[in-house]
């Protein structure tokens, strides 16, 4: 089995469109040379160094480069970490690490999305928003609160209750279960809030970062920039197993004074190979204009998607942004969406990618 650009080429000879580009993580299609010798010089030049209680030459290029595209001159510091999932974990140990720096170690509580996913660790677990199975493997929540998304409403009414808790509100800026952008209004009431409760707003970008909806970062959009920004996936291009969460100005502040240690580390976390990798993600988006690329792409889609509906009565309606899109699918006359409907809307040659949440099963399917 092998992959070049937007293909993969299976053992018998099929060759398919990815159309999910791997799970959301090879924007710049797969085997780009220019990462691939990154990656590959990193290697024979120092195979492993760490980062923890230490730092590198790798680890000091990477931050600095992912601090510049994030915006400098918000953004100061850059924790590394090797996956979604573990930097959710991180964000969480860091905010609440943060209040009690602040002197208000009161403020445990974490607040996500329903329908947000941040991953299968157990932090990261317990603040996904969807019923998948935490009760068996017994993550805890007593110290997380969902809320629907886009109900400003029902984020007043939370903060009200609990504001003086919480020490922060983890949103990805267009959930991927659905590709759901949050809207502006429910943003300017999360920045308002913020301002109000003092809590960290925290963007989770794994899957939206790196150019996926037509910006680097989608939260660029947002009027004013989050406190933590955590990235993946396209971080790497799907090369090496990394993640960061990037930190604002001032709540690095908080843990620069002496003594003052955030207790956690990974191993695999900034090694040479990965950080390399980050450099190389970066430089080939900015040369092969990735940004603009996409928003060339989405305006076809936006073609597509709306010929698509028009043509299909089982299609409902499409949701999304930039490269990051989905179809809600229905059957006439039905609440409910048994699965097989959906196959006759795609190509075989398609690669597809299925959200098994509850609500989808229940009443729609969502395809990415």
């Amino acid at each position: 089995m092998s992959a070049k650009g937007v293909r993969v080429r299976f053992a018998d000879g099929r060759e398919l469109l990815d159309g999910s580009s791997g799970l959301w993580n090879t924007n710049l299609g797969h085997g780009n040379e220019a990462i691939a010798q990154a990656t590959s010089h990193a290697l024979r030049d120092a195979s492993y160094l760490s980062v923890f209680r230490y730092e590198n030459a790798y680890a000091r290029q990477a931050a600095a480069a992912l601090v510049d595209v994030c915006g400098a001159g918000h953004f100061g510091r850059v924790v590394f970490s090797t996956s979604g999932g573990a930097a959710n974990d991180l964000v969480m140990k860091l905010a609440r690490h943060y209040q009690a720096l602040r002197g208000m170690e009161r403020r445990k509580i974490v607040v996500g999305l329903r329908g947000g996913y941040h991953g299968l660790t157990f932090g990261g677990f317990a603040l996904t928003g969807d019923d998948l199975g935490q009760q068996v493997y017994g993550v805890d929540q007593r110290l997380v609160r969902h809320v629907p998304p886009n109900d400003p409403a029902a984020l007043r009414t939370l903060m009200a209750r609990v504001g003086g808790q919480v020490a922060a509100v983890v949103v990805e800026p267009v959930l991927g279960t659905g590709a759901v952008p949050l809207t502006a209004e429910y943003v300017d009431e999360l920045l308002r809030l913020r301002e109000e409760h003092e809590f960290l707003l925290v963007a989770d970008e794994v899957a939206t970062g790196f150019g996926r909806t037509g910006r680097f970062f989608a939260s660029e959009s947002w009027q004013e920039r989050p406190d933590l920004l955590v990235t993946s996936k396209g971080l790497t291009n799907g090369t090496a197993a990394a993640a960061a969460v990037v930190v604002s100005r001032d709540v690095a502040a908080a843990f620069s004074r002496p003594g003052t240690l955030l207790m956690h580390g990974e191993t695999q976390a900034g090694t040479p190979v990965s950080c390399a990798a980050i450099l190389a993600t970066i430089d080939e988006m900015r040369r092969l204009d990735a940004i603009g690329l996409a928003q060339r792409l989405s305006a076809g889609l936006d073609a597509e998607l709306d010929a698509l509906i028009a043509g299909h009565d089982r299609v409902s309606r499409a949701t999304g942004v930039g490269c990051m899109r989905s179809l809600r699918v229905v059957t006439d006359g039905e609440t409910r969406f048994p699965r097989q409907g959906c196959r006759p809307l795609w190509p075989r040659s398609v690669t597809r990618v299925r959200s098994c949440t509850r609500d989808c099963t229940a009443s729609s399917c969502f395809r990415r």
